[in-house]
């Protein structure tokens, strides 16, 4: 009764969402979008062309797509930094212009309370303010993260390149256990565009708070420091996707098949391979992860997206030959899998990971033990924490070998592994 008479006091009150354009930034500000649902506000998405969310799952929602500006050939190139640079240049003008036919529109009760933009969608803030609207930033990385990337950022002042180089094992002063090589630097580099791109971000301009997909139970430390930095309030309500456990916000169709195949395996025997919406590998790194997974004798799901492989459309077509017929009943290889489901499911023993934000707090909630091969940008810093601060996981650092990969695997998922729910006690026990 007490929910219900919330959702009418609120319900003509609107809040706007602004989602960047990636997987992982689209599915915490869905999540968020549906929490506020809950609580009884009516929710608008004002999205790009580009990757588009898909409204059939979310059908509580009002859309409202603007122009993007974006080339074939931008979106094609791949390079993150680069579109979202464009699309705070090119969607300024359309996204006043969206607000304001949505104020124009809309009916005296149904007013706009607030406008909600990722960190990476900061046009959104000046046309909040020119329209005297309320606005709020969602960062959905984590705050160790935000710190790593000041330090990034102080170095380049200070006349120091960082590059992505596996030799650099000094320590970062102030920022333990962080190495040099683990600072968040972009896949496509140091680049202008980058040093502008989190400089921007950080900056909250206007906006009354910031909103955090992270806790304190194991950002504690970070957190604090954040605050004491930051002239607004900040608001850790994650995890998200656990106050959102119904809400689907995928790009790529999931294959829930691989369910009633995780149904037939023995609990916390599988270990799941899913290496993000971005990361790529090479044919030999491929040939090395299968060949260290079939030998490991342990069950595996393993997510082979399309594009996750360079010269090979779909992926699935560059394993090696024979692999197919030497998985046979022990493992099972799909395109994309619904994670959350994944992760919960009592088969699931291991999670090998990218190290993204959202993998990480979806393995850390359901307690599984990671296995960590990072890429770029915040998945380094992740990692570390994963296997230095909370001691969750291991990280493959090196050169992909398929002995080190059957090491790993049995470790984490085998006799040597730590059962889930050792992992989830241990990671709450530990103060970020």
């Amino acid at each position: 009764m007490e929910m219900e008479a919330q959702g009418q006091r609120y319900r003509h009150k609107r809040v706007v969402l602004v989602p960047c354009p990636f997987q992982g930034h689209i599915t915490p500000m869905l999540q968020l979008g549906t929490i506020l649902y809950s609580k009884g506000f009516s929710i608008t998405v004002i999205h790009t062309h580009f990757n588009s969310p898909n409204t059939s799952t979310h059908p509580e929602f009002k859309f409202h797509s603007i122009p993007d500006g974006l080339s074939h050939d931008d979106i094609l190139s791949g390079n993150a930094v680069a579109i979202i640079t464009l699309l705070n240049f090119n969607c300024r003008a359309t996204f006043h212009e969206c607000l304001v036919q949505m104020m124009k529109q809309h009916h005296p009760r149904d007013e706009i309370v607030c406008v909600i933009y990722d960190e990476f969608m900061y046009f959104s803030e000046a046309a909040a303010n020119r329209l005297k609207l309320q606005s709020i930033i969602l960062r959905t990385s984590s705050a160790t993260t935000q710190i790593s990337r000041e330090v990034l950022l102080k170095l380049i002042k200070e006349g120091y390149t960082p590059l992505r180089d596996p030799r650099l094992q000094d320590p970062v002063s102030g920022l333990y256990p962080l190495r040099f090589k683990d600072l968040p630097i972009a896949k496509s580099g140091m680049s202008e565009n980058y040093l502008r791109l989190i400089t921007d971000t950080h900056n909250v301009r206007k906006s009354s708070a910031v909103i955090w997909n992270t806790m304190n139970c194991i950002e504690q430390s970070s957190l604090a420091q954040v605050q004491q930095e930051c002239q607004v309030p900040i608001f850790p309500i994650g995890p998200l996707h656990k106050f959102a456990p119904s809400s689907s916000s995928s790009l790529l169709k999931e294959d829930t098949s691989c369910i009633s195949w995780l149904n037939n395996q023995a609990p916390n025997s599988v270990i799941y391979i899913s290496l993000g919406s971005i990361a790529s590998m090479d044919k030999k790194e491929l040939e090395e992860m299968a060949w260290g997974l079939v030998n490991s004798k342990q069950p595996f799901l393993w997510v082979i997206r399309p594009g996750s492989t360079t010269n090979a459309p779909q992926g699935i077509e560059l394993l090696p030959e024979g692999i197919k017929e030497a998985v046979g009943k022990n493992g099972c290889i799909v395109k994309w899998a619904p994670q959350k489901e994944v992760l919960a499911h009592v088969a699931v023993g291991g999670f090998w990971s990218h190290c993204g934000w959202n993998s990480t707090l979806e393995s850390i909630g359901e307690g599984v033990p990671m296995i960590c091969r990072p890429n770029f940008g915040d998945q380094t810093v992740n990692a570390r924490y994963v296997s230095q601060i909370w001691m969750i996981g291991l990280v493959l650092e090196n050169e992909l070998e398929r002995g080190e990969v059957e090491k790993a695997v049995r470790k984490t998922n085998g006799r040597e592994g730590r059962r889930r729910d050792e992992a989830e006690s241990q990671v709450f026990k530990r103060k970020g």
